[in-house]
């Protein structure tokens, strides 16, 4: 099973930007459908952006529609989500989870991921 990784998390002040990256050692990383998931502290995690692998296909969720861009470089089996004017409730643990089977808007949801990776903290200061 393909094991992802994230990494780019850190402490920026609002307004900044970062980018979020998530890997796989595996090269069948690129087959699968690859999404991004925050979870702020005692919050559910919700879904942020997604991008499928066959034509690249992305989603948002409305909240991170146009600040945040997510994209895919199947040479380096890597997943990056750029985030741009980062506001203080965009702080929370940001998760990159596949999903081998094809994805649409109705499976943008965490239960139907089932490769998860251990997280990258960004918190954002006012």
């Amino acid at each position: 099973q393909v094991q992802p990784v994230e990494s780019g998390g850190g402490l920026v002040q609002a307004g900044g930007s970062l980018k979020l990256s998530c890997t796989a050692s595996e090269d069948t990383f690129r087959t699968w459908a690859v999404a991004w998931f925050r979870e702020a502290p005692g919050k559910e995690r919700e879904f942020v952006a997604a991008i499928t692998s066959g034509d690249s296909t992305t989603y948002y969720a409305t909240s991170v529609k146009d600040r945040f861009t997510i994209s895919r470089d199947n040479a380096k089996n890597t997943v990056t989500l750029k985030i741009n004017s980062l506001k203080p409730e965009d702080t929370a643990v940001y998760y990159c989870a596949g999903r081998r089977w094809a994805m649409s808007s109705a499976t943008v949801d965490v239960r139907h991921f089932e490769s998860w990776g251990q997280g990258t903290q960004v918190t954002v200061s006012s």
